[in-house]
């Protein structure tokens, strides 16, 4: 069984959806909104360990 880095298949995956007759775009939207979704809980997990602690 071969490796494929992530990358490669979303290659991929943008490739097949570009040949179809609607593109990409419903990828792409995919894409978008899971990594925005990614950086918003990765900054709330990041910024709630610096909050301040009043005992």
């Amino acid at each position: 069984m071969e490796h494929h880095p992530a990358a490669a298949r979303l290659t991929e995956a943008a490739a097949s959806a570009a040949q179809q007759q609607g593109g990409g775009g419903d990828l792409l939207r995919i894409v978008l909104i899971v990594m925005i979704l990614g950086c918003a809980l990765t900054a709330w997990f990041l910024l709630r360990g610096y909050k301040q602690k009043d005992d």
